[in-house]
């Protein structure tokens, strides 16, 4: 089986307005010019339980998983997708909320749902390099998975 590139795994955020008015396809914007690194965030509650029908061994029980990626590289200010996220910097709650959709690096399959955005930092760094671009986008749901409608 072929290896996928990270590069072809694409990243969109849209407006959000209320989780359950989904973007038109014009509202996406995909976020790549600049980004140099989207690292998984994978953040998972557990407990360990141990039953009496087994021989009393606890088992890791997964009770909650909030999952998104952390992206870093250049600031483009005149990015679409960058300028959605550094309006952000400064709001707090819902207005802090986009539409997220990730594209497998195959082009097949899509996961979309509401997401926060955490961890804005725009500009900063040594003197000689270009202003930095960073953010944290996790899903507020499970988000739900779908073949690739278009792209």
């Amino acid at each position: 089986m072929p290896k996928q590139k990270n590069a072809k795994r694409k990243h969109y955020v849209a407006p959000w307005t209320d989780d359950s008015t989904s973007p038109l396809e014009n509202d996406w914007k995909w976020l790549a010019d600049g980004v140099t690194t989207a690292e998984v965030e994978n953040d998972e509650e557990s407990d360990d339980v141990a039953y009496y029908n087994g021989d009393g061994t606890p088992e890791t029980v997964i009770t909650s998983v909030k999952y998104g990626y952390s992206f870093e590289g250049d600031y483009i200010k005149e990015d679409e997708a960058q300028k959605i996220i550094a309006d952000m910097r400064f709001s707090t709650g819902d207005q802090r909320k986009v539409w997220f959709k990730v594209i497998d690096p195959d082009g097949k399959t899509q996961y979309v749902a509401p997401a926060t955005v955490s961890d804005i930092k725009i500009g900063g760094g040594e003197a000689a390099e270009y202003e930095g671009f960073s953010c944290t986008i996790s899903w507020n749901t499970v988000p739900k998975q779908s073949a690739v409608v278009s792209d």
